[in-house]
């Protein structure tokens, strides 16, 4: 998963029927898929050759267009000519999340929010701190929301997984903004596993968000930029659309490459460093910090830390474990194996 802030990471070798392959034409190249070997054997070093010689190229067995360079994803976001495909990989989670009225998402809704997922927080700690080792992707990342989200709407979380949520006892802005976390539990999950994984690598890090908790809130966007929990937003072409200085056919389906986005050097220094002192990170994973769910997740992150440090101030690897990144389109570490005391 994190790569030592010191190590580059290698570009993909170019199979031969792609390196005569020009950039203005933008031909199809069968051999260079986001589902190739290339891609499962290095994810940033595959990112990286796209960006530098293929910033818009027809994936054949993906049956999509790659858009991989940080300006190019940026403007295809917010272009109406590219539009959400009935049927499709994955959307921009920012998109789908900001959609409800946002004088839903007033203070108080956030904070009784807040309150729920702090006490959350504090019992999967507290549950945790006593063992020798435990696992934070698994115990911790992947409960939290959905824990918050079951607590605040007044069901359980088996009634919450069996998609329960009508029957819920409570109403409200506050109850609107624990649907926005049920509905995206799993990509809070893997963004605060990734997060975790960032901090942990670097003990000083996770010292400074330990003993500071405003450092968090740089932390989570940092993290955000460089292991964002979707890499793969789709789009459908309404018509034929200008994209990275080439054009797609009206109809054809166009994967933005949120995870090369934000590694792309163009727009930031040292991109592979996890550096939440970097001025900023503009990550394009969960929409503009203003809407409400993006607000949710970025809540869910403060909570989490602060329980941790709290109830796990020495918190550490466990002994021999590295975290490792897995998944097509959405991202993260499966396992965190840790040492709470």
């Amino acid at each position: 998963m994190p790569v030592d802030p010191g190590t580059p990471i290698p570009p993909t070798p170019l199979p031969a029927a792609a390196a005569a392959a020009p950039v203005p034409g933008v031909p199809a190249v069968p051999s260079l898929s986001l589902l190739g070997p290339e891609a499962a054997s290095c994810r940033y070093g595959f990112y990286r050759t796209l960006r530098e010689s293929y910033p818009l190229v027809r994936d054949d067995r993906l049956g999509a267009w790659l858009v991989s360079r940080y300006g190019d994803v940026s403007a295809a976001l917010g272009d109406p000519g590219l539009v959400r495909p009935r049927r499709g990989l994955c959307c921009w989670p920012g998109e789908a999340w900001c959609t409800g009225p946002r004088r839903e998402a007033d203070d108080e809704a956030f904070g009784v929010l807040r309150e729920v997922s702090e006490r959350t927080a504090f019992v999967l700690a507290r549950r945790l701190a006593q063992r020798e080792v435990a696992d934070l992707a698994e115990e911790f990342c992947h409960w939290l929301p959905v824990g918050t989200a079951a607590t605040a709407l007044g069901l359980s979380c088996a009634e919450l997984a069996r998609g329960s949520r009508a029957g819920g006892r409570r109403a409200g802005p506050a109850a609107s903004l624990a649907v926005l976390c049920a509905d995206r539990s799993a990509l809070i999950g893997k963004a605060l596993a990734s997060l975790l994984a960032n901090l942990l690598d670097r003990p000083d890090e996770w010292a400074a968000v330990r003993d500071a908790p405003g450092a968090l809130t740089a932390a989570w966007r940092e993290s955000l930029r460089r292991n964002p929990p979707v890499h793969v937003v789709l789009r459908r072409a309404r018509g034929d659309v200008r994209v990275a200085d080439g054009t797609v056919p009206a109809g054809a389906a166009v994967a933005l490459l949120v995870g090369a986005a934000g590694r792309d050097p163009d727009r930031f220094a040292a991109p592979d460093r996890f550096d939440p002192r970097r001025a900023a990170p503009a990550q394009l994973a969960f929409g503009p910090p203003d809407c409400p769910a993006a607000r949710v997740a970025e809540l869910q992150a403060e909570c989490a830390a602060r329980a941790l440090c709290e109830a796990m101030p020495e918190l550490r690897w466990a002994e021999g474990f590295r975290p490792t990144e897995t998944g097509l389109l959405t991202r993260a570490p499966r396992t965190l194996l840790v040492r709470p005391a």
